[in-house]
């Protein structure tokens, strides 16, 4: 009896010392620094430092309507007709750039110049992804964009480089 009493003791001292045993002491630093992590390499151009905000903003529900609303107005009354090319913004898979087709003030036409595919996953994640990004871009008449799921950092890439595109369609 007294040797059953032991096991069962040292068996539920066992059981707690494991459960209250941290297994990393910088559990709250590494989630903020794996989100910087994530913007960091689409913010690295100068044009992308401007243009994040706005592809953060369209993420996020409550700024969203009022950040398309300003910018889908001003991007569409301002725009010069011509083919206009966007920064290459060099994200963590590879490059980006995309080109528009302005007609009469209207983007016609969204053409992803360059994008990753050195591999079949980024082959496979891309032919998926580049047309409907280059159709929502139509569709929209702005950057004001949602990313595709699964394809956030060529969405990001290509947003940057997209409103570098329409930046210069307005000058």
């Amino acid at each position: 009896m007294r040797r059953i009493t032991m096991i069962i003791t040292s068996t539920i001292a066992a059981v707690v010392l494991l459960f209250s045993y941290r297994t990393s002491t910088n559990a709250t630093a590494a989630n903020p620094a794996t989100a910087e992590d994530t913007t960091t390499p689409t913010s690295g151009s100068t044009a992308g430092t401007t243009v994040t905000p706005s592809a953060t903003s369209s993420s996020t529900s409550s700024d969203s309507s009022s950040g398309s609303s300003s910018s889908g107005s001003a991007s569409s009354s301002a725009l010069n007709s011509g083919t206009f090319t966007g920064d290459a913004v060099t994200t963590r898979w590879g490059v980006v750039q995309v080109q528009i087709t302005v007609a009469d003030g209207t983007i016609t036409a969204a053409k992803a110049l360059q994008y990753p595919n050195e591999n079949g996953k980024d082959q496979q994640i891309n032919a998926y992804a580049i047309p409907l990004l280059n159709s929502e871009v139509t569709q929209a008449q702005s950057a004001e964009i949602d990313a595709v799921s699964g394809a956030t950092v060529t969405s990001n890439g290509y947003l940057q480089s997209l409103q570098s595109a329409i930046d210069a369609a307005q000058q």
